[in-house]
């Protein structure tokens, strides 16, 4: 007698899995922009070329229309600035993503780094601080970063 009463609740109160899987994309997708977002912000100044790659990397990622990403990637840069660590963003990650979509997503931060045509040390650090979150190894992180600068045609 209470079961479809209980139903009821249930469908009113209750996320469907369809409602939990978007919320879980859009957290995803905004983690991956802050990270991006971040190593765009680390050297001395935010360049339209690390801009642009940020977005052809989201692109990429997660096949969003021009609206969306650019909504996403002005959301990413006020939550990229009142973060105060990257925890909660590669933890997200770590649940969520494959080994290689961790490794893709480094990937595309060295891509970032790599727009401008130069290296910062800090752009350095901040990915490998990033990449030993995800729990990404030295070897698949050392890969990405030479896939990256080949594509960029940087010289090694």
């Amino acid at each position: 007698m209470l079961s479809p009463f209980k139903n009821l609740l249930n469908q009113f109160f209750m996320p469907d899995n369809a409602q939990a899987s978007v919320s879980d994309a859009r957290s995803l997708q905004l983690a991956t922009a802050v990270l991006l977002v971040e190593v765009m912000r680390s050297d001395t100044a935010v360049s339209a070329t690390e801009r642009s790659s940020t977005l052809a990397a989201l692109r990429t990622q997660f096949a969003l229309s021009d609206d969306e990403l650019a909504r996403l990637l002005a959301q990413a840069e006020d939550t990229a600035k009142g973060a105060n660590d990257y925890f909660r963003f590669t933890s997200a990650m770590n649940d969520q993503f494959t080994q290689a979509e961790k490794i893709q997503v480094v990937e595309h931060m060295w891509q970032v780094a790599f727009a401008d045509g130069h290296l910062d040390a800090n752009e350095n650090h901040l990915i490998s601080k990033i990449a030993g979150l995800l729990h990404v190894t030295h070897g698949e992180y050392i890969a990405a970063k030479l896939h990256a600068r080949q594509a960029a045609q940087l010289a090694v």
